[in-house]
């Protein structure tokens, strides 16, 4: 375990406050979810540009022409 230490605006402490009461969890654990639930964003995010890059419109339409052509049901409409 590291320790940090972090300055926030008063405004935004105490909605960590109020937040992590509602939650009954600690600030430092809500911080420490917050951290993480913002680095798996932007992890998938790196991961979503790099697939991106090597995608191909040709094996799109080719995966796309085997999809049967019919309605789908009203429930997914």
């Amino acid at each position: 375990m590291s320790t940090l230490s972090l300055r926030l605006p008063e405004s935004l402490h105490k909605s960590a406050r109020e937040i992590a009461r509602k939650e009954k969890i600690s600030i430092n654990q809500l911080i420490a979810l917050a951290l993480a639930e913002k680095i798996a964003a932007l992890g998938a995010e790196d991961y979503l540009k790099a697939r991106a890059k090597r995608a191909s419109k040709v094996k799109f339409a080719k995966a796309m022409s085997k999809v049967a052509k019919k309605e789908p049901p009203e429930y997914d409409r």
